[in-house]
């Protein structure tokens, strides 16, 4: 399969695809998986996972301005054309539309990033308005949104029964709201399908249907990196955790039983003033 062609997609382009070729969107935390990920998304997501992923905390809620800020200016220097977007952390957004503002707008100043992404439905969608009319593009995110995971009583699907419509309610209220796309995440397929048809912008689902505008994982679980515990949704393409595990064990043995470093991994003495190795 051919790689994109190398160009910046901001968020206008984003919201065009809409009904077109599915989205292509991973997570990224680091330069080089930015790197990796950059000629194959259309949009890399510095997503508030990280706080789990990388720095091994129980939920997304411990992640600060600073660590979303950090990471994103680590992504940055690894991409040339995918759009990026940054996830606004808990408690940096909520308390007001001048408080996220401020937040977005620091967040953009100092990663570069050309969006955010804000966790909620109708509760937020004055704050979308806000943001987006003063420049800030909005990436919403309804059905489990792992912020309020205390409030759903864990991790578990959105939208069963009658509570889909409180969900097509808040996916209706985020999009009429400005948001350039619409992550939908652990929702009955059916749900995700039947907000995908409605809404006008593109849909990018995480557990959600495959009839979504788009598709976003977590990078580490296609990769295999991360394997406290795999969702129902994860399809895994690689198992490099497992191969890493073998090879820092390989790299132990041959430590303890002085296999290394072997005569090609060491300097030899030079033979008169000024000879390198």
């Amino acid at each position: 399969m051919p790689l994109l062609t190398p160009r910046r997609s901001p968020p206008p382009d984003i919201h065009s695809r809409k009904g077109g070729t599915p989205l292509v969107c991973l997570t990224a935390y680091t330069t080089p998986i930015a790197r990796l990920v950059d000629p194959h998304c259309d949009v890399v997501l510095v997503g508030d996972s990280v706080g789990m992923v990388l720095h091994g905390l129980p939920t997304t809620l411990g992640v600060t301005l600073d660590m979303m800020i950090m990471h994103g200016q680590a992504v940055r220097r690894g991409l040339e054309r995918a759009l990026m977007v940054v996830d606004m952390p808990f408690g940096s957004y909520e308390e007001s539309p001048d408080h996220a503002f401020r937040n977005a707008a620091r967040l953009m100043a100092e990663t570069g990033c050309a969006a955010v992404k804000l966790e909620g439905g109708e509760v937020i969608a004055e704050t979308i308005r806000f943001l987006t009319g003063r420049g800030v593009p909005v990436m919403a995110h309804v059905g489990l949104t792992p912020q309020a995971v205390n409030t759903f009583g864990g991790y578990r699907v959105q939208g069963k029964g009658e509570d889909g419509e409180r969900i097509l309610r808040d996916a209706q209220a985020v999009a009429e709201a400005g948001a350039f796309a619409v992550v939908l995440e652990k929702m009955p397929e059916a749900l995700a399908r039947r907000i995908t048809e409605e809404l006008a912008v593109p849909t990018i689902g995480i557990g959600a249907s495959p009839a979504c505008d788009g598709q976003i994982l977590v990078v580490d679980d296609v990769l295999g990196m991360f394997t406290d515990f795999r969702p129902k949704f994860v399809k895994r393409y690689a198992e490099l955790g497992s191969g890493a595990e073998a090879a820092i064990g390989a790299y132990a043995a041959d430590v303890r039983d002085r296999r290394f470093p072997a005569a090609e991994h060491v300097y030899a003495t030079a033979s008169r003033a000024g000879d390198v190795a």
